[in-house]
This record gives C-alpha cells, structure tokens and sequence, in this order.
C-alpha cells in the first residue's frame, strides 16, 4: 500500500450543513450557510462556528453576540446551498418563494429567527470569537434547543432518523445512509438465547 502526501487541506469530511440566522440592530434578519459548525462541550452545551471575516453575517453575530444553529434536511438542501452563495447585502433571503421559500418563526432567548422548515434550532449566545486566520470562529454557549414536534416519536423522544438530515463533503451535498451501529456496539457483548426449560 502506498501514500501521499499533500500539503495541509481541509478535508475533515463530512461535516454537518447548517443554516446559521442572524438579526443586524436594525432587526433586519439574514441566513447564511456553514459547513464548519461543530459541538464542542457537553456542560454547558457549546457549539462552534466558523466564519470568513468578509461574510454579511459575520459583523452581525459578532455584534449582535447572538445566532441561531438550524440543522438542514433532504428538503432543505436547495435552499441551504442557495443561502451559501447569495448575500445577505443583496437579497433578503426571507422573502423567497417556490422550492427557496423559508419561514421565519420565534426564538425563545435570544434575538434572531428560527427557520420554522428545520427539524432542529439551537439558539447560541456568543461566548468567545477565536481569530485564526481566514475564518473566526465564535464558541457559543446552547440556550434552548428548539425541535419540531413531527421528529417526536410516540414516548416524545426526538427520532433524528425520521429528520432525513443531510451532510457536506468536499463540496457536495449527500443525505444520510445506512444505520451501521450504535455507540458502543463494538464492545456490546452478545445475548444469550434463551434456553427452553425440560
């Protein structure tokens, strides 16, 4: 077997495609896609996300100290792409229509909109803004994790298997595949049958 070796790339992959909201002090509101969002602690529950200094939405979640997280689905992938490459300085990506179309629907803590269309919002307040080069990225700490009640199953727990989420790897969409296992399947020991009694 044979290798090579590349200079430094990005190409952790996937990684997750989230919509990220953001509302300026004029409570103009804006959307914009991230690739490089992640979890990052537990207690408090904090995520990351990182954001070329240039983009419309960075100013304004840097100022503003606020964002919402929104988790994207099958249906949402036109949309999510779309958010990625058109800006906020000249569209208002609110007010688009047809397979485009987003709503916008109420935060509970913190002053920008949730994407009513996402299965999943977190909304995130800003604790630090890491500078590292061509992207910062903002630590935020989870103040509410706000869920659509059609991912509920019948005990009310969330089914993100019913979300149909999707990822982004080295600039392509896919949707999520095949359950292969979960968290700790390959130290679960094996039942035992059941042994009929004479």
């Amino acid at each position: 077997m044979t290798r090579q070796y590349w200079k430094p790339a990005n190409l952790l992959n996937p990684v997750p495609a989230v919509m990220i909201t953001c509302r300026d002090e004029n409570g103009r509101d804006n959307v914009m896609t991230a690739a490089w969002a992640g979890t990052v602690c537990s207690d408090p529950v904090m995520v990351s996300v990182s954001i070329r200094k240039e983009r419309y939405s960075h100013d304004i979640i840097e100022k503003s100290g606020e964002f919402v997280l929104c988790l994207t689905n099958r249906k949402l992938a036109k949309i999510t792409d779309y958010v990625g490459v058109r800006s906020g300085r000249d569209i208002d990506k609110f007010a688009l229509e047809g397979d485009l179309h987003i709503s916008r629907g109420k935060a509970r803590f913190v002053n920008a909109p949730l994407i009513n269309e996402s299965p999943v919002c977190l909304e995130c307040k800003v604790r630090q803004i890491l500078e590292l080069g061509s992207h910062d990225m903002f630590v935020a700490e989870v103040v509410s994790t706000d869920v659509d009640d059609a991912y509920l199953d019948e005990n009310g727990r969330l089914d993100l298997k019913k979300a149909d989420l999707i990822a982004y790897s080295h600039g392509e969409y896919y949707a999520l595949g095949n359950l292969l296992g979960k968290f700790g399947y390959s130290v679960k020991k094996p039942r035992r049958k059941k042994t009929k009694k004479q």
